[in-house]
């Protein structure tokens, strides 16, 4: 009897546990997949990825790329009623085509007890045409509801064997189990990488003989791979990233050679000095780069200081930059020509660089292009030339031993500040004669708001002067607005602060690519608190945020400010000989580990005049994941400081 108890205690706790958990070893949908309505992992989630699977081998008949997929996915709630919605993009050329077969798709539920299935019918899988390059397949699950659970399966074909199908580990919905089988013949040599910060659970290979064989007799073995990762958390997009796809956890795939069952080698990875000998030669790189400009007398009248070199360079960029319009086109190798930029006075990115480029080497400026991938177009590979991981070209310029980057299709960039879509670490700098190299991409000039706001109290009011100094990034967006509608840029000023009444503004910048932008008003306090004997001020009466934008528990991924960044603002409270200090903010001097940056408050009253003065500064333009409870804490410092700062004064 004892033993009967304990077999049945141990039972009912077996099954206790899996009634109260999903079951993610299989594409089989149980009764537990149903009836849990929530994942305690992630109280957030709205949708969950129970368990998927994929299988890719190259077929031994038809020699194409075939791809079998299977998920099961539960919906929690309302909000996760779009992830039962799937799209399939099929790549095309004019040639050939990726096809998808075998679409099967069930919807479970339980209705008074009972599991009811609801398939998905023919008739309701539907094709799109995307783009000239891509077709959508799509199709959503029938009867989805709160608690539903899904599967579906297909089989993916494709001709394009060089681009052996990549698999997304993880995604925006959490995930318990992704298992990815690969089946690659010998004679096929591809770059293997694994993207992002999740690690595999198990990674398994071992060999198959003759899983391939050609019309000839010969035969290739394959290394047939089995990886699993489980518990994969969903990928919460944030404020200061770059684009997602750097960091989804994923395996990606390039093919490196293909060795032919006639012998033939084809090196499909080139070497940089392939690479290079490729660009010098392509007719939308190194043929433009060479190409006369016939500008030579009309840039050269327009010089200011003919001598002086970094003069001259500042004078063609500002040129370029005033005469040249960027169309909006990035389009780095297709159809450039710099003899159609002068023509129609518009362009594209690399044919406006290009030009910049040619101009500053006909006036003895020493210049090299730089190839680089924007922030929204993902990292660069830098283990091997992957020519179309590059989407942008810049100009360097090297003057009197300094280096500048140059881009000149923004008007308001400031000579050697890049657009920020380019701050994406690395760019591949070109040199056709001693051969190509990586670079640090920077920013420069440095970043910062400041603000020096002097104050004077009297018996009736609170008012005084205010000067704000903007520079790099900061001015940048300055400049674009106020240039761009100076009377809309006064009127927002006026009422970006409800609680100040703004006059006298007076902006000092003149030059739209000027490294700074200055401006001064006069402003009066309007919400300050008086009683009969005590004044209440805030003296931020400006503040930086507004809010804080780190709101995940844990971010897995970096944090890109893209740049150096500081906040300074001093108010200086001239008590007139008539107020004394009842209460002034308190001191707090922080600093972020390994010198990344430091928040400083102080307050001092000296000479009948009280100083706040504050300061964050952020020293690394980019910052690793361990940091970010750090940072999100120091922002929430910020906001109350902002929000909670007090100064009483008391009249004597």
């Amino acid at each position: 009897m004892k033993h009967l108890s304990l077999i049945a205690f141990l039972l009912f706790t077996s099954l206790s546990f899996a009634q109260s958990s999903f079951n993610s070893d299989s594409f089989i949908v149980g009764r537990n997949d149903i009836e849990t309505t929530t994942f305690e992992t992630d109280s957030t989630a709205n949708a969950l990825v129970i368990y998927e699977y994929g299988n890719s081998y190259i077929d031994k008949d038809s020699y194409t790329l075939k791809t079998e997929i299977k998920r099961k996915i539960k919906i929690l709630n309302r909000e996760g009623f779009e992830s039962a919605t799937e799209k399939i993009y099929l790549y095309k050329d004019n040639r050939r085509k990726e096809k998808v077969t075998k679409i099967f798709a069930t919807t479970y539920n339980v209705k008074n007890g009972t599991v009811i299935k609801t398939d998905l019918k023919p008739e309701d899988i539907f094709e799109e045409a995307y783009n000239d390059k891509y077709t959508i397949i799509k199709f959503t699950l029938p009867n989805i509801q709160e608690g539903s659970v899904f599967t579906y399966s297909y089989l993916l074909e494709s001709p394009y064997i060089y681009k052996y199908y990549p698999w997304n580990f993880q995604d925006e919905i959490p995930k318990l189990y992704s298992e990815y089988h690969t089946s690659i013949p010998g004679n096929y040599e591809y770059n293997i990488k694994l993207v992002g910060t999740q690690k595999l659970d198990s990674s398994d290979s071992k060999i198959v003989k003759n899983c391939l064989s050609a019309f000839n007799g010969a035969s290739a073995d394959c290394a047939n791979t089995t990886y699993i990762m489980k518990n994969i958390p969903a990928f919460v997009a944030e404020e200061y990233m770059t684009t997602k796809s750097n960091y989804l956890s994923r395996l990606e795939y390039e093919l490196k050679v293909f060795r032919g069952f006639d012998g033939t080698i084809d090196n499909i990875t080139k070497t940089w000095k392939d690479a290079d000998n490729e660009l010098q030669s392509d007719g939308n790189i190194g043929t433009q780069l060479r190409k006369s400009t016939g500008l030579k007398d009309e840039v050269t009248s327009m010089l200011s200081d003919k001598i002086n070199p970094l003069v001259v360079a500042k004078d063609i960029y500002k040129y370029v930059q005033d005469h040249y319009v960027w169309n909006g086109d990035y389009k780095l190798f297709n159809e450039v020509s710099i003899k159609n930029l002068i023509k129609t006075k518009s362009g594209k990115v690399s044919e406006i660089n290009i030009l910049l480029h040619n101009i500053l080497e006909e006036n003895n400026i020493e210049v090299k292009p730089v190839l680089l991938s924007t922030r929204d177009n993902g990292f660069i590979t830098t283990l091997y030339p992957v020519i179309s991981d590059f989407n942008y070209l810049i100009v360097q310029a090297t003057i009197d031993g300094e280096t500048y980057l140059l881009d000149a299709t923004d008007p308001y960039l400031s000579f050697g500040q890049l657009p920020f879509r380019c701050l994406n670490q690395y760019g591949r700098l070109l040199d056709f004669k001693n051969g190509s190299d990586w670079i640090s991409i920077d920013a420069k000039p440095s970043s910062s708001i400041q603000y020096r706001v002097d104050l004077k109290v009297n018996d009736e009011m609170v008012s005084g002067n205010v000067k704000a100094k903007y520079l790099g990034y900061n001015a940048l967006d300055r400049k674009k607005t106020y240039f761009k509608n100076q009377s809309m840029y006064i009127d927002q000023i006026a009422d970006h602060q409800s609680e100040i009444t703004v006059s006298a503004h007076d902006i000092i910048t003149q030059e739209k690519n000027s490294e700074e932008f200055n401006e001064t008003f006069h402003v009066e306090i309007n919400d300050n608190n008086t009683n009969n004997e005590l004044i209440y001020i805030n003296p931020f009466i400006y503040k930086f945020f507004d809010h804080n934008p780190f709101k995940l528990q844990q971010r897995t991924y970096p944090i890109d400010f893209g740049y150096k960044q500081s906040y300074l603002y001093s108010v200086q409270i001239d008590l007139g000989g008539n107020y004394e200090v009842v209460e002034m903010p308190k001191q707090l001097n922080r600093k972020l580990p390994n010198n990344g940056g430091d928040l400083i408050l102080t307050s001092t009253v000296l000479d009948e005049k009280l100083v706040v003065y504050f300061k964050l500064n952020f020293t690394e333009p980019l910052y690793d994941p361990i940091y970010y409870g750090t940072l999100k804490v120091y922002i929430d410092k910020v906001l109350d400081i902002q929000k909670n700062s007090l100064v009483v004064l008391k009249k004597k």
